[in-house]
């Protein structure tokens, strides 16, 4: 017979990607996975190449030189980041380390999967609190659902699908409400998407002091998705604690390589955010005026809403024949949207002309498309 997982672990529904290929068409439009259309920095694939020769050896256990690299481009303390295998096994050690069997780990409704699967891969009890109706966290909701057996709160800060955010004060709402014991995640993988005086990625609230954790990731805005590439900056004691239940080579040599020319490439992430600017904008406003909903986001993606789930799924075969890579969100608790990536201006051009003419199709009555 086969061994028996712990209780629960059978529940976890696995977490499935964005798909990359689609068959029948050589160069699909991918816009399921929030890549960044650019790619990485020229420099960051240069130093991931110059690894080549250096497979033999072990990466440096402490990433000393890309915390260092970190610490001196977002004026951070190094010797309080910790890097991982992407963002993903940070929060997971983070839920690993701090709750288990009868500790309840709290996050926003439409938050990214991760959360929920940590903890319940813990043996903790994931609680999900309700958003508003713009589909943003709520932070009266997160408190009112604080027991004393809450001992993390994850928050997606741009939110992971709706690219909602709360600003600075929100936040600090949200930590001054947490009783003793309680850590706050602030999970800010878009955060060099935000482009808003009002909005903090979190750093400045762990540097004041309390229990505050915030998780960065070089998937995003650096284009580094395929070496699996994070951090945390967090206290000391915090930092500590994941130093010790983390692998002791957890990451790869050449992803310390690439990490670190990544994030001191400034002109890159520039160049990344005005492209972003733009075509979100203009993807926007082009489906917008085909007549389908468009959500607001800060974030390189963005959610189409349609009027039930029924259509959002005819919309995902619709965009398929045409050769248009989504995602579908039922998931996440949003049957009736579509993720939309922002890609490359090619992508975004086929993208919405695809979207119009299943506007179209649906008799929406919008504008005509416009070049």
């Amino acid at each position: 017979m086969a061994p028996t997982p712990r209780p629960g672990i059978l529940d976890i529904e696995p977490y499935v990607g964005g798909e990359a290929s689609l068959p029948g068409f050589d160069r699909p439009a991918r816009l399921a996975s929030n890549e960044n259309a650019l790619g990485p920095s020229d420099k960051a694939r240069q130093a991931y190449l110059q690894m080549a020769d250096d497979l033999p050896r072990y990466p440096d256990g402490s990433a000393s030189a890309l915390r260092a690299a970190i610490a001196s481009a977002h004026g951070l303390d190094a010797d309080r980041i910790v890097c991982g295998a992407g963002s993903d096994e940070l929060i997971a050690l983070l839920v690993r380390a701090y709750a288990g069997p009868g500790d309840e780990v709290l996050y926003s409704r439409h938050g990214f999967l991760m959360y929920p699967i940590a903890a319940t891969t813990a043996g903790a009890t994931p609680v999900a609190a309700p958003e508003t109706t713009e589909l943003k966290a709520d932070v009266d909701a997160l408190l009112a659902r604080v027991t004393e057996r809450t001992k993390l709160v994850f928050l997606a800060n741009p939110n992971n699908p709706t690219g909602t955010y709360l600003d600075k004060a929100e936040l600090e709402r949200l930590h001054n409400g947490l009783p003793e014991g309680t850590l706050l995640v602030i999970d800010a993988a878009y955060a060099e998407y935000v482009d808003e005086p009002a909005y903090s990625p979190g750093a400045d609230l762990v540097d004041a002091g309390g229990q505050v954790v915030m998780t960065r990731t070089f998937s995003k805005i650096h284009a580094l998705a395929a070496l699996r590439l994070g951090w945390l900056y967090g206290p000391r004691e915090v930092v500590d604690v994941m130093n010790r239940v983390r692998g002791p080579f957890n990451v790869a040599k050449p992803a310390l390589a690439a990490g670190e020319a990544a994030v001191l490439d400034r002109e890159h992430v520039a160049r990344s955010l005005e492209h972003n600017n733009r075509w979100r904008d203009w993807f926007r406003q082009q489906v917008g005026g085909a007549g389908l909903e468009v959500l607001p986001s800060a974030a390189n993606f963005v959610l189409v809403r349609f009027a039930d789930p029924e259509m959002a799924e005819a919309a995902v075969a619709h965009c398929k024949r045409h050769g248009v890579l989504t995602r579908q969100m039922a998931k996440y608790g949003l049957p009736d949207c579509l993720r939309v990536s922002i890609g490359a201006e090619w992508e975004m051009r086929q993208a919405a002309d695809v979207f119009a003419e299943f506007a179209r199709q649906q008799g929406l009555g919008g504008a005509e498309h416009t070049a």
